[in-house]
């Protein structure tokens, strides 16, 4: 069974429904190329995918652990080149709400690494992840 279905709207824009939840998702082109930017483009959406990936990961890992990282956040940053046109950087900054000692927060960072989008990612793109621990 397919996990989604993307339908063309026109004016470079695309319309992504999740099958099983009937969610969507709008992309557009980028403005930096021919596009309006109203919405996240693809390659916002890969990048987003690592950080999104790795949180939820983090998450899974910290509940089994009697954690709670409920209001942590995520800012993510995606560098394009040229030749071909392709992503070469994603920086995601994590600022987590819960305060941890070394051990969690090597165990957590370390799961974080090994989320299935961070291993799905071309070893080209370059990726800079840092973490912000709650005092």
């Amino acid at each position: 069974m397919p996990t989604s279905t993307i339908q063309y709207l026109g004016d470079l824009r695309t319309e992504s429904t999740h099958i099983a939840s009937g969610s969507t998702i709008l992309t557009d082109a980028p403005i930096d190329n021919h596009g309006k930017g109203e919405a996240f483009s693809p390659t916002d959406m890969v990048a987003n995918s690592l950080a999104t990936c790795m949180l939820t990961v983090m998450s899974i890992k910290a509940q089994e652990m009697g954690i709670e990282l409920k209001g942590s956040m995520a800012e993510v940053t995606k560098t394009m080149g040229v030749d071909p046109r392709r992503i070469v950087k994603i920086e995601v900054h994590f600022t987590l709400t819960h305060p941890a000692d070394e051990r969690t927060k090597l165990i957590l960072e370390r799961v974080a690494h090994t989320c299935p989008v961070q291993q799905s990612l071309h070893p080209d793109i370059e990726r800079a992840i840092s973490f912000v621990w709650a005092k």
